[in-house]
């Protein structure tokens, strides 16, 4: 597999005080990756290292098979990115905006109808940004992130302050992207629904430590299923279960069952029935993903 970024123990200290410890991203070409953290986890450090803002205390960051230390100029040429809130010219046109930047960057004119296009702004193109509503804005930072044709596009929580329509448009983008434009998209988030919609690789971080990184597959498989048995006397139920060799859990006068095939808990059930227990509820309770990433940061703090 390709990686487009990987890291290296990157390690940021600010003072006594460790705010990415020894992190080791890996995030795989024409991905759409996750970054997902409570809020002051470490993740917009760990990006402004990424994109050269802030120097790391130590560790490594290569981007596209170089490291950034040697080659920031030309690495960064072909990334974009919008970190925290947009920068524009409010007095001006979301056109003009464009403009502007173009001639930053040294890109083709034609660039910018295709990135206004692509943002869904070409019928804002000649409208004062003073006038745009948040989404709209962040949909212009978008795009002037999309003019230099980036081969990986980092954001830093895109969908802060959006309405619900806002929220829909931009994860709407940002999956577009891969295929149309064979990029790499690396988004940052506190809210594990916003990654579930877009990401197909997610890493999370806690207190500065990535605890996970793999395939959002592979995290929704940590959803486990488990089967929820209420009946009489469940104490004594759980111990007879146990003493003929079935593997279950004990819980609140709740038993749960390991094994969750059809044949397993009817043949469960039949041994209680026939003991002499009422069975009073067979139960389906399914572990949501937002459980398992508060379980995973369980203890995070500020940072």
């Amino acid at each position: 597999m390709e990686y487009i970024v990987e890291t290296h123990n990157l390690t940021k200290r600010f003072g006594k005080e460790i705010a990415v410890s020894a992190l080791n991203l890996k995030i795989p070409k024409g991905e759409v990756y996750g970054f997902l953290g409570p809020n002051g986890a470490g993740k917009s450090t760990t990006l402004r290292m990424l994109l050269g803002l802030m120097r790391p205390t130590a560790g490594s960051v290569r981007i596209f098979g170089r490291d950034l230390k040697k080659d920031r100029i030309s690495i960064l040429r072909n990334v974009g990115s919008l970190v925290e809130s947009p920068s524009y010219y409010s007095h001006l046109t979301s056109y003009e905006n464009l403009e502007a930047m173009r001639k930053i960057l040294g890109s083709p004119k034609e660039k910018i109808d295709e990135v206004l296009e692509l943002v869904h702004l070409s019928k804002a193109a000649d409208k004062k940004v003073k006038g745009f509503s948040l989404g709209m804005k962040q949909r212009l930072g978008i795009a002037m992130a999309l003019l230099n044709d980036p081969k990986l596009l980092i954001l830093d929580e895109p969908t802060n302050g959006l309405d619900p329509s806002g929220i829909i448009e931009m994860r709407n983008l940002i999956k577009r992207l891969p295929k149309e434009k064979d990029m790499t998209v690396l988004i940052s988030s506190h809210l594990l629904s916003e990654i579930d919609q877009v990401a197909t690789y997610v890493g999370v971080i806690s207190k500065g430590k990535l605890i996970f990184q793999d395939s959002i597959k592979a995290m929704r498989k940590k959803a486990q299923l488990k089967i929820r048995l209420k009946v009489s006397d469940a104490n004594n139920a759980y111990r007879s279960l146990l003493a003929k060799g079935i593997k279950t859990d004990y819980q609140d006068n709740i038993i749960y069952l390991y094994e969750q095939s059809d044949e397993a808990v009817a043949a469960v059930v039949e041994i209680l029935v026939d003991e002499g227990y009422s069975v009073y509820r067979v139960e389906e309770e399914h572990q949501s993903l937002e459980d398992i990433f508060l379980k995973m940061t369980a203890g995070g703090d500020d940072r």
